[in-house]
């Protein structure tokens, strides 16, 4: 059920009435409710729907664009660090001539604000145009994109309260260090140290190679993320849904919307089946209330089965699909006992159903199911047989385990307001199917009252959540590399300008050049590896959150750390021997005379 609360009136408030009403039901109706409760919780946590399934690949994706932030924020600290090394005369003179320690650290944020609020601005920018891209990631239905191209790149008052809150937030996340710096300023050691060496000290050389350690381990964390999911979208594409989806068109039907009744449906469905049947290019035709693979979740019903005894008195709820005769042999997926559902399968006569596998061996336990009884609740009031098992097929998501699933006559249990799609297997390419599509539809009246797409299409809709975190991490996951390696690059080519003299005097005293390159490339790798040390455990541990959401691939997969690991360290050396080589090339005659 879906509800609006009233002005003033909040979800906590509404959810201690609705407890009570729950519980009188229960009480009334004990052999159907008896244990059965009720809550409310917000849209956007509804168990159904499109926020059902990219909920928790949003989290994730939240999650790392967290961690991108954090990477940035340290590679701001980092050049805000080395430029107060180079200002710290500066500094020793304000606080000779009076100036306090929080104004220099205040001085330190606006600065910093400044920065973060030009960036900030150019992100509600990107966000606006990379929000119209999210929409090219959406699978082609008419569908999806009536529901989400006119939300494509909207930025709400919330979003941009958010964008400031980040906003500040990562101004004072990058000013920590280089504020601390300034206020443990001694005066006098300040104008020593910097007026007779020219350098920063080793104590700011150790924070600024600590902020990289720290990018380089939050980098690992992304790529580790980035690498599982695009392994997982890989696994989920490859997946055999138990069904052959090539070279079949599904037209969705909107009969009874535009005033069909229930009868005029089904005689609409049978003259159609009829006349597509004969028509040339056309192997197969059929019809069904759901499209396999596609957004949301089947429909199902509560059963009561004979010879199973549920937990509850409320029965079982199994999904389903109604279904035409010849829906199996369409979809290619094979009958292993009993029979096919046939034109004979009609209202008139005896309820029968079709089960699969799982639905036999969870209820039946390995008896035979052929000839068993089932009630559906609320339906026809008489028991239905079972007369065929199928094999297993996915419904919901390619990642699915089998799962008990039944199937009845189309003409048995067909309502008004039931979807109506109907399936054409063509000879070859499906494009001579749609066009004899649009001349019989067009015969019996309804030829704008469909729409129709390859059914292989449409099964793209359950790898949606899949393909978004996939292509936005592995996205995520490049911005966070290469913020590490200018990060690096940054520090190393600092450190290599700070030691011009020294390298000067070792190659006075007879050093090489490969011995100076390696010098640096050993720093360089030394920090890397640290940041490995620590990145690697903690996107161990992290990834264990993201378990479930994996297809066919460990959430610790070894192969996955170790290609992270490798490119993450080969990035690290490109980035680290530029300022090395730059090393190399030190005139000891200039830098000794510098």
């Amino acid at each position: 059920m879906i509800a609006r609360l009233r002005p003033g009136v909040s979800i906590a408030q509404a959810r201690a009435e609705l407890r009570p009403i729950a519980e009188h039901i229960a009480r009334t109706y004990p052999q159907t409710h008896s244990g059965v409760t009720a809550t409310l919780v917000p849209l956007w946590q509804a168990k159904a729907g499109a926020q059902s399934f990219l909920l928790n690949p949003l989290r994730i994706l939240m999650a790392v664009c967290v961690l991108v932030l954090l990477i940035a924020c340290a590679n701001v600290a980092n050049l805000l660090l080395a430029r107060s090394v180079s200002r710290q005369k500066e500094f020793g003179v304000r606080l000779a001539m009076g100036a306090g320690r929080a104004r220099l650290v205040q001085q330190l944020v606006i600065e910093a604000l400044l920065l973060s609020g030009a960036g900030a601005a150019c992100g509600i920018w990107l966000a606006q145009w990379a929000g119209d891209g999210l929409v090219y990631l959406l699978p082609v239905t008419h569908l999806t994109r009536e529901v989400f191209e006119p939300l494509a790149g909207q930025v709400s008052h919330r979003i941009l309260a958010f964008t400031v809150f980040a906003c500040v937030a990562a101004a004072v996340l990058s000013v920590v260090m280089p504020a601390l710096y300034a206020t443990r300023i001694q005066v006098n050691e300040t104008l020593r140290e910097g007026g007779r060496s020219g350098t920063s000290g080793a104590r700011s050389h150790r924070a600024r190679e600590l902020l990289v350690v720290f990018e380089v381990a939050l980098t690992t964390v992304a790529l580790v993320g980035a690498g599982l999911f695009l392994r997982s979208f890989r696994n989920a594409s490859l997946l055999h849904p138990g069904f052959d989806a090539r070279n079949v068109l599904v037209a969705n039907f909107y009969l009874s919307a535009s005033g069909y009744s229930r009868r005029q449906e089904k005689q609409f469905d049978r003259s159609l089946r009829d006349r597509l049947a004969t028509a040339p290019g056309i192997e197969q035709v059929s019809y069904a209330d759901w499209v396999p693979l596609w957004f949301g979740e089947s429909p199902w019903e509560t059963l009561h089965i004979e010879g199973y005894s549920p937990v509850t008195a409320a029965g079982s709820k199994v999904n389903r699909t109604l279904v035409a005769p010849g829906y199996f042999s369409l979809m290619r997926i094979p009958l292993v006992a009993g029979r096919d559902f046939t034109d004979q399968d009609d209202a008139d006569a005896r309820p029968v159903l079709i089960v699969n596998e799982a639905f036999a061996r969870r209820f039946f336990q390995g008896r035979d199911p052929i000839g068993r009884q089932v009630r559906i609740e609320g339906c026809c009031g008489r028991p239905w047989s079972v007369i065929g098992v199928v094999q297993n097929s996915k419904q919901n998501n390619p990642a699915e385990a089998p799962f008990p699933y039944f199937y009845a006559p189309f003409q048995q249990m067909f309502g008004t307001g039931h979807n109506n799609f109907l399936y054409i297997r063509a000879a070859g390419d499906v494009h001579a199917a749609r066009t004899a599509l649009r001349r019989e539809a067009a015969g019996l009246n309804a030829g704008g009252l469909y729409d129709a797409m390859p059914l292989a299409e449409y099964t793209q809709a359950s790898l949606y959540p899949q393909r978004v975190a996939a292509m936005l991490l592995v996205a995520l996951g490049t911005l966070s590399l290469l913020l590490a390696a200018i990060g690096l690059y940054s520090v190393m080519a600092y450190a290599v300008n700070e030691r011009t003299k020294e390298i000067g005097i070792r190659m006075a005293l007879g050093a090489q050049s490969g011995d100076v390159l390696g010098m640096v490339l050993r720093r360089a790798l030394i920090l890397t590896a640290g940041g490995l040390l620590v990145g690697v455990p903690t996107a161990l541990a992290l990834t264990r959150l993201i378990a479930s959401l994996l297809v066919q691939v460990s959430a610790n997969d070894p192969l996955t750390v170790a290609v992270a690991a490798l490119f993450l360290s080969a990035v690290a050396a490109l980035a680290s021997y530029l300022p090395a080589r730059h090393a190399t090339k030190v005139d000891p005659t200039t830098a000794l005379r510098s």
